[in-house]
């Protein structure tokens, strides 16, 4: 863009007839049904107004955002109706879903991917217009939450066929196999409302869990074309979705006693909240993905171009909005202006425009409460002697802000500390490498650092006390999550249990074994158990 002001800004809104034809909605979705214990229940109660981050241009030249469909906003009666279906669902480990064979619940779910894969285009487009997403990441989002839940059922294939044997120690047979641990209560974020919130639904389930979901706020009508899709793929009860806010029915739900495991991507200070309502606290499992302030540490002797290359990429695919997204540039001095030069210069040739424009990368955020707290942010570090230094950075049309990259940050503005989950770029610099050690030594968060350097001397004195510190060290690369394999957790607020294919099947569940000790009465008791296939539990199956 040549030119960054609020007009320019605005004009890059469609008109209604500037849509192109692939990308629209083919009609607003306005959802009047809830999934509880096996049925699509009618609602006719009051409903929240979905708004678009893409704003569309009046006749009056104004913009504003576009209506795109509607969806129940239910209470706490609600809520107690889906949790008593799972608990029902779940009857204390004896329901159908929890005693069936790993093998059968897989059946479910390859059924249930077959049904999901068949409406790509329409959560894709959903997940476009309700989040601002670019369409490519969009595509890649869904395409990637394919494949997490093909890889999680290989995984579970190998994790069963491991324990499909009897160990015998010190005169005793023991088989040991993994088994659910209940009813999950299921929340994922607005960010990857699809593949985030997968990431925990897929494994609770596939481990035997059943399940209450409650959809993201921003992200709640891509899930309306899937709810057939679980109706028909498991039995009754085993999921279940309330659409209320999370303040009235989570803390009830969790006052309750009836949830056994808590899976949260969210804030820290939620998370903390919600752990409390539980009666028996020390019952509760808590799978959680949470805040981050992910660093980066230029060193001196860093590849600028490469480093400037995947801080860009860091700091600002999606706008910014992951938790695994750069959020502070701590640059040694030496370099920090010839740093911030090019990477000024490669973000002024990003495209800004809507979700479904080829090549985009600057998009809309999910309302202009994002905007105003981005706007507010900037200028907290103003007014304390920072600077943005970067032509058009922080102009804002409405929903669309253009980034802004701010120089010098230092502790006690709030880019210094608070995670902006937003297109802005805080730089500081540094002389002395105790100064990034110090920061992330200090931060509340614990996720990820990505370090930029070629001495393997000075980058290795420096991975071995932040491997202490964040759960995951990148070298001369932006953070990240995947591969879905490697793992993924959080030290201090960031996290709680590890996320990763394998990790999260292990989280849902728990070690149970049956054990005898090595008699002939005994041997022939299994023997026969396993030969008449009269366990579901003490089995020497493989699943192929």
């Amino acid at each position: 863009m040549a030119t960054i002001d609020f007009e320019n800004l605005r004009e890059l809104f469609p008109g209604p007839d500037d849509i192109p034809e692939s990308a629209r909605l083919v009609e607003p979705i306005h959802q009047r049904v809830s999934l509880i214990d096996g049925e699509l229940k009618p609602w006719d109660g009051a409903c929240k107004t979905v708004l678009s981050p893409v704003c569309v241009r009046q006749a009056s030249g104004e913009a504003e955002q576009a209506e795109i469909g509607s969806y129940p906003v239910m209470g706490e009666t609600e809520s107690d109706a889906a949790l008593d279906a799972a608990v029902r669902a779940y009857d204390h480990g004896r329901g159908e879903w929890p005693t069936m064979t790993v093998a059968q619940r897989i059946g479910c779910m390859q059924d249930f991917i077959r049904l999901m894969a068949a409406r790509r285009h329409e959560i894709v487009n959903l997940i476009m217009w309700e989040i601002g997403k670019s369409l490519a990441d969009s595509q890649k989002e869904f395409d990637r939450t394919i494949s997490y839940m093909q890889d999680t059922i290989a995984a579970l294939k190998e994790l069963d066929n491991s324990n499909s044997r009897f160990v015998i120690a010190e005169g005793t047979i023991g088989q040991i196999r993994r088994t659910p641990l209940g009813v999950v209560l299921c929340m994922g974020p607005y960010n990857y409302p699809l593949n985030e919130t997968f990431a925990t639904l897929i494994p609770a389930l596939l481990m035997g869990n059943t399940v209450v979901f409650k959809p993201p706020q921003y992200g709640t009508l891509l899930f309306f074309p899937l709810l057939e899709a679980f109706r028909s793929a498991f039995p009754k009860g085993v999921i279940n979705t309330i659409y209320a806010p999370g303040a009235v029915v989570v803390p009830h739900m969790l006052a309750s006693g009836k949830i056994d495991v808590l899976a949260l991507i969210g804030s820290s200070k939620v998370a903390d909240h919600l752990k409390k309502q539980h009666p028996k606290s020390h019952r509760l499992r808590a799978v959680l993905g949470l805040d981050a302030k992910n660093a980066a540490i230029v060193l001196p002797d860093a590849d600028i171009d490469l480093a400037v290359k995947e801080c860009l990429l860091g700091t600002l695919s999606f706008n910014g909005q992951r938790c695994t997204a750069l959020k502070m540039l701590i640059v040694h001095r030496s370099i920090v202006d010839t740093f911030i030069e090019r990477f000024t210069s490669a973000l002024s040739k990003l495209k800004v425009g809507m979700p479904w424009e080829q090549g985009v990368s600057i998009t809309p955020l999910p309302g202009m409460h994002r905007t105003a707290y981005m706007t507010q942010a900037i200028d907290d570090a103003k007014e304390q002697g920072a600077q943005v230094v970067n032509e058009g950075g922080g102009v804002f049309c409405k929903t669309l802000f253009y980034p802004a990259v701010v120089y010098p940050v230092k502790e006690g503005m709030m880019l210094f500390r608070e995670e902006q989950f937003g297109p802005i770029i805080p730089v500081m610099a540094f002389d002395d490498i105790e100064t990034p050690l110090e920061y992330v030594i200090t931060s509340d968060h614990g996720q990820q650092v990505s370090i930029f350097g070629t001495d393997p001397a000075q980058i290795g004195a420096l991975v071995d006390p932040l491997v202490n510190q964040v759960c995951r060290v990148n070298l001369n690369s932006q953070c990240q999550r995947g591969p879905d394999v490697f793992p993924f957790a959080g030290r201090k607020d960031s996290a709680e249990g590890t996320l990763s294919v394998t990790d999260a099947l292990r989280a849902f569940s728990i070690r149970s074994m049956v054990a005898a000790k090595e008699t002939d009465l005994n041997k022939t008791l299994l023997d026969s158990m396993v030969t008449n296939h009269q366990s579901k539990f003490v089995n020497t199956g493989f699943i192929f």
